[in-house]
């Protein structure tokens, strides 16, 4: 069972977000709580406390509530969005997080429709990880180290990287992430298919 962390001063903002969307796309799917819990396989209570904002969910844990919908993760954070125009340039607090409360994870662009990559700010504290579990998607994903040190996991191969130092494979490799050091690792990665 996927936990679902306490909501902590940097990611309320996230979960209130999360809260309202996910109260507004049930609704449009005319499901009750209980019938996503059921569809989901998590409890009645978890969506509750997600759509009430007392909880902050992690990434792990919204994919599994998302997945009693035909929607992605970058779909549901860009579904509010009501642009006129398309945007092209955005300030820091345009990018929408996506904390776990361990990691931040921050999507550029969250409001483009139809996109073709994801682009994510990411940064994990000291010995943070993506999980024991290997992250298998289609597509390619590459990054670059901005400051700190990132372990990357991709099938046999282990490599630490630090600053200035970059990636790029194959998504259907089984891979996952690690930040070996002392300090806050920085990266800024893409992905594409833009799946999350």
């Amino acid at each position: 069972m996927h936990e679902i962390q306490t909501t902590r001063g940097e990611t309320q903002e996230m979960s209130t977000s999360v809260g309202k969307r996910l109260k507004a796309l049930r609704a449009m799917h005319g499901l009750s709580q209980r019938e996503l819990a059921r569809r989901a396989g998590v409890t009645n209570s978890a969506i509750s406390m997600i759509e009430q904002d007392r909880v902050s969910p992690s990434i792990d844990s919204m994919n599994k509530v998302l997945s009693g919908f035909p929607i992605t993760m970058i779909e549901f954070f860009s579904m509010e969005a009501e642009k006129e125009e398309e945007k092209i340039f955005f300030s820091k607090d345009e990018l929408v997080e996506m904390s776990d409360g361990t990691m931040s994870v921050r999507l550029v662009g969250a409001a483009k429709k139809d996109r073709k990559m994801r682009v994510l700010h990411e940064k994990y504290p000291p010995h943070a990880a993506t999980g024991e579990k290997m992250i298998v998607q289609e597509g390619e994903e590459a990054g670059v180290i901005i400051r700190g040190q990132l372990e990357i996991t991709v099938g046999s191969e282990v490599r630490v990287l630090g600053a200035g130092e970059a990636y790029y494979f194959n998504a259907e490799i089984p891979h996952r992430f690690r930040n070996p050091g002392d300090e806050e690792c920085e990266v800024v990665s893409a992905a594409t298919p833009p799946s999350f």
